[in-house]
């Protein structure tokens, strides 16, 4: 059984979507061991054996490439892992593969990290930042139109066929409405969006630990949650 570390974020839901769709049964192959980030459970020893960056999710597979056990951190990584592992979601052909990869790192380069700080100046900051919101949220627009573009001619974000990029940029624009964003001037994106969102496995992955996640964090937690902060626990 793999386990996965992890709590209710975009992040976490990027692995849980993609052991689903790979075919991992929840409690069957894989469990959700929750890392509760506003109690800082992720700055514990033995998390961070696992995951030295203090960030969710990570994994332990104790079936890794040679037999033997591997811990692995970092969402992309992961996704890459898993998709190896399976032989899914991620084109064997080298031309298609880096069209996914492309788009991978655009999620993880930029999308996330730039929508985390859309959401903390918008929904979380101590004090509102007229500057850091309207910055954060043109950048939203900015990069949901690249989306949009890249869809006007594709099924999917890397083509016609589903793949990782899809599953690593879903879970962050699950809350388009909160990041400032008219779904209706991106119809592209928004026929995407509908139609990935109905996906069974996407469905189930999205709900794992959402449970336990409380409807509100404080600043802290927030600022642990996105990067926003040089938080360090004392």
């Amino acid at each position: 059984m793999i386990d996965v570390y992890s709590w209710a974020t975009p992040n976490g839901h990027k692995v849980h979507i993609m052991l689903e769709e790979c075919g991992y049964q929840l409690g069957r192959d894989w469990r959700a061991i929750p890392i509760d980030i506003g109690k800082g459970d992720q700055f514990t020893p033995a998390f961070l054996k696992i995951s030295p960056n203090n960030k969710i999710p990570a994994i332990t597979d104790p079936n890794g490439p040679d037999g033997k056990p591997i811990h692995l951190f970092e969402s992309g990584a992961i996704l890459l892992y898993l998709a190896a592992k399976t032989g899914r979601f991620l084109p064997s052909n080298t031309r298609a593969k880096y069209e996914v990869l492309q788009w991978l790192m655009f999620q993880m380069g930029g999308f996330g990290p730039m929508l985390g700080q859309n959401h903390h100046f918008r929904l979380y900051a101590p004090q509102k930042i007229d500057y850091a919101i309207e910055r954060y949220t043109n950048e939203a627009k900015r990069l949901y139109g690249v989306l949009d573009r890249q869809l006007a001619t594709n099924r999917y974000v890397a083509g016609n066929q589903y793949t990782i990029a899809d599953i690593a940029i879903f879970p962050w624009t699950n809350r388009w409405e909160k990041q400032g964003i008219d779904i209706t001037e991106f119809p592209h994106f928004k026929r995407w969006f509908e139609s990935i969102g109905q996906r069974p496995a996407v469905k189930r992955g999205m709900q794992v630990l959402t449970d336990l996640r409380k409807p509100t964090f404080d600043a802290r937690a927030n600022e642990l949650l996105f990067g926003a902060s040089q938080y360090k626990k004392r």
